[in-house]
This record gives C-alpha cells, structure tokens and sequence, in this order.
C-alpha cells in the first residue's frame, strides 16, 4: 500500500470530525485582533515610546482632555464667574491666543535643543506647565477673573507645545519611514477622534458631580501623562550646538516664510480661510446659556450638554469619514462653495429652535438639538478638511513644518476675530444670563454673513487636490535658499552620526 493510500489514525479522524470555525466567529475575531497586530506593528517599527506618546497627546491631552476643559471652562464661566454670554464669547477667544503662535513653538523645537535633547524637554515643559495651571484652578474658588484667564491661557499652551512637539515628531518619523507616513496619520485621528467622543460622554457627568474646578483638578491627569511623554520618549541626545547661531536661523526661517507668503497662489488662499473664518461669526456661548438658563429654552442638564457634544463629535468623524470615501478628489472651490451653502443652511437649525418652530412641528428640542449638532459638526468637518489639504499644497520644500504650523495660525486667527466679533454681537444685542429675546437676530446675522464667503471663492484655485499648486520657482525654494543662505541650516551632530 503506498502512502497516498495511508488509513487514517485516530487523530486523524478526529482532526477530520472537528467542524471548521464559524466564519462569524472568524471575523469577529479578526476585527478585534487587526487593530492589536496594528499597533505591535507601528510600535515595533516606530518604538513603543513614540506610539505612546501619540496617543497621549492626540487622544488623551487633545481629545479627552479637551473635551473635559470645554465642557467644563462653559460651566465655570457661567456659574462660578457668573460673566455674561459675551464676556464668555470673548475670554474664549483669550484662551485660545497660544494656537495662533504656534509657528514659534515649532520653530523652538526644531532649532533649539535644550540639555542635548529637541522634543523630551518640550513635552517635560508643556506637561509641567499644565499641571501647576490646572491646579491652580481647581484649588482656588474664589479666583479672580484676570487669574483665571491667565491659568487657561496657560493651560492651553501646554497643550499647543505638546500638540507643535509631537507633530514634530510624526513628520520627523514619516521621513525616515515613507511607508507608515498614513499610518501615523490614521493613528493621530482615531487618537483624537476616540478621545474626544469619550471625554464629550463624561464631561457632563463628571461637572455635575465634581464641579467645573474639580474637572479641572481631573485634567492634572492628562498635562501628568505629557510629562511622562517627555521621560519615556526615545531620542537621541545631540553632541554639539551653536546657540549662537539661534538669531540668524530664526531669521532664515521667517525670511523663507516672508518668499513663500508673497506669492499669489499662496497668499489668495491664505486671505480666503482667514475671512471664510471671520465671518462666520460665532455666538456659541449665547445659545449654551439660552439652552440652558433660559425659561423659554430647553433648561437641558450638565449631563445631557456632554452627550449632545459627544454626538456631535460623531457626526464630526463621520464627516472626515465621507470626504476621504467621496469627496477628497472634488475641485477646492466647488467642494468649498457646497459647504459653505449647506454651513448656512444648517444654520437656521439654531434659528428655528430659539423661535421654538421645532415644538410646533411636534419635534422634542433634544432629538433636535442632538440633530443640529450632528449636521453642523459634520458640515464643519466637511468645510475644514479640504483646507487643510489646500494648507499642506501650499508648503514649500524645507519650511513644511513651520510654514504649515502658520498656515494654521491664519486659521485660528479667523476663529479667533470670530469669536470676539460673535461677543461684541451679543454685547450690542443686549443678550444677558436673563435677557434672549434678540437671540434669534444674533443667530439671523450669523447665518447672513456666512453667504459672505460664496463671494470670495475666486480667492481659492479651481485645481485637482491630486494636483500641485505652487508655482516652480515656490516649489524650487530650497535651492534658491541655499545659494542665498537662506535655508535653515543643521544645527545640531548627533552622537551616532545619524539623521
């Protein structure tokens, strides 16, 4: 007998008896067991430390932690600082001054090491200073309205460096492994999505048991875990630098920026996000005191304004979701002009419940406010995502980094005139802690000036986003910096030698 022709032994049988896994079974075992093997993967390429660090800032710090501090910061205005909407709508913008000048904190990073090290110390600083702000606070109850601004605004630079630190990190990483560059990006996102929908379902839960300022003693948790980041991260320690050489790198840096910015196909671009932005006026903090406080509003609870946001940072995700599935190879200015149309549309969702429309149409205000904040946060993702794609077009070779990070200073500079043009709006309507009745003529002029922007389209190149936007002598910059001198130079030798 040969031994194709071997009787089988008992084992054998068994083997042959044994059913094959279910395939459901199969799948779900391998939509559980992908993302693990994903992120062995990225920390088995990348390391482990800069994998951590990642998802602290981006899912911890930035999504969580954000979520926590924005719920929270509402609250502590309106019922430990007692300011009315307008005050609220201006001191907002205050806080959010160190994201405009996030071009310096990138240009520190890259070009002054401090103790041997351009990141560690960075991520040591921002953690360090969050803490001893987010303490500040939460320990002070009677703190004063002036301490209180600086201790935000102080907390939202730790965030800003750690945020500026780590994309330094990621796009330092994307160079040296091309093929992981998506992977860290879906990494940061997820981070930063997953963070946020998580902080957004406990910050209501988290101010009505503990108090705004005892959130805020919570968020020593994530400024603590960016120190962390700073202890564990691996980086090689620079042998030499010439800090004298701090005042002329500077200067080439912002010389490279000044070239880029002059030419037309740049700063069109640049003039179009700062007013589509600015004119968007925002009276935010007037609809949360109306849908809270007001007798004619819904009265809705702490709990509830953290489930409508975690909501809402749903319909945000799926709004990235869309434009990377259907819309990403749309022109800028048509994708741009359908947003801007549907931004205004979604507008008079805020219009109709303040008029109280949606009670006589029979809709409760919770489904219709949880479905405002789904369609504007997806509509606002769907109006940002192709900007950021035109942002990153827009950077010349060798000042990507920092230029990108002032491209975006343009656009918090937007939400941040913005937002005090919303509060002088509310100031000059007279609406108070008591006093909505002209409401719905701040939330009319809001949604009249976002026609504003369909007229300045022409600012925005009709192009293919697959397509190169700079012209060949923006493009050609960095040889032209270095027969000028004009490029940031090494400053640093590594120990090793390496990059």
């Amino acid at each position: 007998m040969g031994e194709d022709e071997r009787l089988p032994t008992y084992g054998d049988e068994e083997r042959e008896l044994q059913p094959p896994p279910p395939v459901a079974e199969s799948e779900m075992r391998s939509i559980f067991c992908s993302p693990v093997h994903w992120f062995k993967m990225l920390a088995r390429e990348l390391h482990w430390s800069f994998v951590f660090g990642v998802v602290i800032v981006y899912g911890v710090s930035q999504g969580l932690g954000g979520a926590l501090a924005r719920v929270g910061t509402q609250f502590y205005m309106k019922d430990v600082q007692k300011v009315q909407p307008s005050e609220a709508q201006v001191y907002a913008g205050i806080t959010s001054l160190p994201w405009i000048v996030k071009p310096l904190w990138g240009i520190l990073t890259d070009v002054v090491p401090i103790s041997g090290y351009q990141r560690r110390p960075y991520f040591v600083f921002a953690g360090s200073l969050g803490i001893v702000s987010m303490l500040f606070l939460s320990l002070h109850p009677g703190l004063h309205i002036v301490l209180a601004l600086l201790s935000l605004t102080a907390a939202s630079a730790s965030v800003a460096i750690a945020d500026v630190t780590v994309d330094a990190c990621v796009a330092q990483k994307s160079g040296l492994h091309h093929s992981l560059a998506a992977d860290m990006q879906s990494l940061c996102s997820l981070s930063s999505s997953i963070g946020a929908l998580v902080g957004f379902s406990l910050s209501g839960i988290f101010v009505h048991l503990i108090g705004p300022q005892g959130v805020y003693g919570l968020l020593t948790i994530p400024a603590g875990l960016v120190f962390v980041v700073g202890i564990l991260l691996k980086e090689q320690r620079v042998s030499s630098f010439g800090y004298e050489q701090i005042s002329q790198n500077l200067a080439n840096a912002g010389k490279a920026m000044w070239n880029t910015l002059k030419c037309p196909d740049v700063w069109r671009p640049c003039l179009y996000m700062y007013l589509s932005f600015s004119l968007g006026l925002n009276v935010s903090e007037g609809m949360f005191y109306w849908v809270t406080d007001s007798a004619a509003g819904p009265s809705f609870s702490k709990q509830i304004i953290g489930y409508i946001m975690a909501i809402g940072s749903v319909g945000s995700l799926l709004g990235a979701i869309l434009y990377q599935y259907g819309l990403k190879d749309y022109p800028f200015r048509d994708l741009l002009f359908w947003a801007q149309i549907l931004s205004c549309l979604s507008g008079m969702l805020d219009l109709a419940l303040v008029l109280r429309w949606n009670l006589r149409l029979g809709v409760p205000d919770l489904f219709f406010v949880v479905a405002d904040a789904s369609v504007s946060q997806m509509i606002g993702r769907l109006k940002w995502m192709p900007l950021l794609v035109l942002s990153s077009k827009m950077c010349p070779p060798g000042i990507e980094g920092t230029f990108f990070a002032l491209l975006m200073s343009i656009d918090n500079a937007g939400l941040l005139t913005s937002s005090w043009l919303g509060g002088l709006l509310l100031h000059v309507l007279n609406v108070t802690r008591t006093e909505f009745d002209n409401m719905w003529l701040a939330i009319l002029i809001r949604n009249v000036l976002r026609i504003a922007p369909l007229f300045l389209l022409f600012l925005v190149p009709r192009a293919d986003p697959n397509s190169s936007l700079l012209p060949d002598d923006v493009v050609n910059i960095k040889e032209t910096a270095e027969s000028e001198n004009v490029e940031l130079v090494a400053l640093v030798d590594r120990t090793d030698g390496g990059r």
